[in-house]
């Protein structure tokens, strides 16, 4: 994940829910497919050197897998990927080539599981700090968009944020939507204390566990299973899964490129004392924060979090909401508060 110098963290974010239906089994049944698990569309009985040659196609590879009863979660080279029932998540940084993954994806889940519809799809990401060391594909939104637009039919494309700043881009599709509740909370944070980016190089504990456990990291939701994992000479992964609910952390250190992601589906009602506890552990400069929600969420509409929300040391200078048919987003960018003086607080209207 991590070179001496200049390193890509902001990551490509990849979702696709599908939906079984009554011609399934039958689908499977033709095919000889015979595996009882895989006759009722489960994802998460695909063997692990199918989703390898996946991810060869977006340039990485599989570290390490943890697994409950609910998910499998992998530990990649560049990220994160998580697969449920029904559902994948593939999250990857750096140069990867996320969109290319779609069609095998989609061919994989049709051929192995007979999932043949799918329920709902997102795609997001922040903008990049160098976008013309991307691959072609993924320089611009725009391209990315043509390129989902070819692939789905009813597509819908937003850009949230500043066009001369920081910004965030999300791509759905226009379709039923997921039934069951479901909220997704990101914190994309940069400009981190360099003193709290120490303990994410290699040499300055004795595992990656002491790194866990000394960042505050495994006191973010108690009782998960955690993979985590530090690279050499510095970048830190880990996935963690606590029954259907899952949060991801990704850490670029080098100073002129600082970088942490933070994103859990824990359905909880109030993320104050969660997202108090992240940016107390690593201090960000800056960030960028989003709540995904359905009508089923816990949460209830993701406005409201945000506006329950405050953050000691940081001002919001951006919030904005998007209202889709069976789903709401708020994007929030916060500044830290200068020991000088603070700047003024600028809110943009909804978008």
């Amino acid at each position: 994940m991590c070179e001496v110098g200049f390193f890509e963290g902001p990551e490509k974010l990849l979702e696709i829910w599908w939906r079984p239906t009554l011609a399934t089994e039958s689908i499977l049944r033709n095919r000889g497919k015979c595996n009882k698990m895989a006759k009722k569309g489960d994802l998460r009985e695909i063997p692990r050197q199918k989703w390898e040659k996946i991810l060869q196609l977006v340039n990485c590879q599989i570290i390490s897998e943890k697994r409950n009863e609910d998910m499998i979660s992998y530990l990649l080279s560049e990220s994160s990927m998580f697969i449920s029932k029904e559902r994948i998540i593939l999250k990857t940084c750096g140069t990867t080539t996320l969109l290319y993954s779609i069609k095998p994806l989609l061919n994989l889940a049709a051929e192995e599981c007979g999932l043949t519809i799918v329920q709902d799809l997102f795609y997001s990401r922040m903008n990049y700090l160098k976008p013309d060391m991307q691959k072609d594909l993924h320089r611009s939104f725009e391209k990315e968009v043509q390129w989902l637009d070819k692939l789905f039919a009813n597509g819908a494309a937003y850009s949230l944020g500043r066009v001369n700043g920081d910004s965030w881009y999300f791509y759905t599709l226009r379709q039923q939507g997921v039934e069951q509740p479901d909220q997704t909370l990101e914190i994309l944070m940069q400009d981190l204390d360099p003193n709290v980016m120490k303990a994410f190089y290699t040499g300055q504990y004795a595992n990656v566990s002491e790194v866990t456990k000394a960042t505050g990291i495994a006191d973010f939701i108690p009782g998960a299973i955690i993979d985590d994992f530090l690279f050499d000479p510095c970048g830190y992964s880990m996935n963690g899964l606590f029954g259907d609910n899952y949060f991801t952390i990704h850490i670029t250190p080098q100073k002129e490129c600082s970088y942490v992601s933070f994103e859990t589906n824990i359905r909880v009602k109030c993320y104050k004392e969660l997202v108090n506890k992240v940016l107390k552990a690593f201090k960000p400069g800056r960030f960028l924060m989003t709540l995904f929600a359905n009508e089923g969420a816990p949460c209830g509409p993701s406005l409201k979090t945000f506006q329950e929300l405050g953050f000691h040391g940081y001002q919001r200078w951006d919030l904005q909401l998007c209202q889709m048919k069976y789903y709401n987003l708020t994007y929030g960018h916060y500044r830290q508060v200068s020991s000088k003086g603070s700047s003024e607080v600028v809110h943009n209207g909804h978008h």
